[in-house]
């Protein structure tokens, strides 16, 4: 027994070694990023940058939208450049790094005790408690527009409007950037319809050093008479794609559609006060805020940009988190006191039957009465 347990313990450690080689190998074979959920991130040539989970925040009045994003990045890319497409021209701010505590604070789940009975895995008797900034860059050429630049936290932002994605890719040459295969496809699209894209050059405000990770949020507004959040050119991601949306509208907002990704979940939904970092927002208006989660297992499935909508009603809703406990009473399991209750109960009715009969063995037995012979 005691070999065959050392015999599992090697293997377990060896399985562990095996799985730890893989994620290197896995890790040194990572390629750039191009895509990061709204919009689409290129890094320096011969450089990688990976993009985690993109958290947004859009606020939407009926005719401007603002979309707040936060990246937490990955790499060895000391620069890079972001691209989004807009319906309309864009203006680029530092955003406000305090509005996602503030929401995730008003979307956090109710917490609720839930008692069980009987004891699980981790309770006693079943526990095993032994046990630099960048230059500035070039002029546009043909087809680009450059609207401005300035330096905004580890940004350095040149904002331009391209109409021509052979225009926008020359920029990117020009700035030492390749725009990826097929994405100037993925651009197409939005050039038909008549809009615009902005790029923004990244890059860390300390000299040498490279886009590692939570980066400051940036702020991009623009107009528009209808909600929506650019999603299409994330379909030349490499890895299963996440968004984290909160939306903040007048009333609560639904996707049109899952454009190719796992059915949006709601996690929360309902009115939030205009104080804080949301109220200097939306100017000070009370807004309906949707949190929206989605996945996107396989990107190149990804067909369109987010639409979102009005619901149908302003329903509230907020999750739920159950915290199960085991159930006791003065500091003991209600179990354990049943159990043992039961058992002395169990243990009493024995010892009086087994009294009872004992008593009945030893009693003499009744004399019997013989009748007198008949004369």
């Amino acid at each position: 027994m005691r070999g065959n347990i050392q015999e599992r313990s090697v293997c377990a450690r060896l399985l562990t070694v095996m799985i730890a080689l893989l994620a290197l190998q896995f890790g040194s074979l990572v390629a750039p990023a191009h895509a990061c959920g709204c919009g689409a991130m290129i890094p320096d040539r011969n450089a990688q940058i990976s993009v985690g989970r993109e958290t947004s925040v859009v606020a939407w009045d009926g005719r401007t939208e603002q979309i707040v994003m936060r990246f937490t990045v990955g790499g060895n890319t000391p620069r890079a450049a972001w691209i989004m497409p807009v319906p309309s021209r864009a203006e680029v701010a530092l955003g406000d790094a305090a509005l996602f505590g503030e929401l995730v604070r008003a979307a956090a789940p109710e917490h609720r005790e839930r008692p069980y009975f009987w004891p699980r895995g981790g309770d006693w008797p079943f526990d095993d408690t032994d046990g630099a900034g960048a230059g500035a860059p070039p002029p546009g050429g043909a087809g680009v527009d450059v609207v401005g630049r300035e330096r905004l936290g580890d940004f350095d932002v040149a904002r331009l409007a391209a109409t021509d994605p052979a225009a926008l890719s020359g920029w990117l040459e020009e700035n030492g950037f390749d725009l990826p295969e097929g994405l100037d496809a993925d651009l197409r699209p939005y050039v038909d319809r008549g809009w615009e894209y902005v790029a923004v050059r990244l890059a860390p405000r300390a000299g040498g050093a490279v886009l590692r990770g939570a980066l400051d949020p940036l702020h991009i507004t623009f107009a528009s008479d209808e909600l929506v959040y650019p999603m299409r050119l994330s379909r030349r991601a490499a890895t299963p794609q996440s968004l984290g949306l909160f939306v903040l509208a007048a009333h609560r907002m639904e996707p049109v559609s899952s454009i190719g990704g796992r059915e949006p979940e709601v996690t929360f939904a309902g009115k939030v006060a205009p104080t804080g970092a949301v109220g200097r927002l939306t100017g000070g208006t009370e807004r309906f805020l949707t949190v929206l989660d989605q996945s996107f297992p396989d990107p190149g499935r990804i067909d369109g940009d987010h639409e979102l909508r009005a619901a149908a009603h302003d329903t509230p809703f907020r999750r739920v988190v159950y915290e199960d406990e085991l159930l006791t009473f003065a500091g003991i399991p209600v179990w354990l006191l049943t159990s043992g209750g039961a058992a002395a109960l169990l243990a009493a009715v024995a010892g009086w039957t087994l009294r009872t009969r004992r008593g009945r063995a030893a009693a003499p037995p009744a004399p019997v009465s013989v009748p007198p012979p008949a004369t």
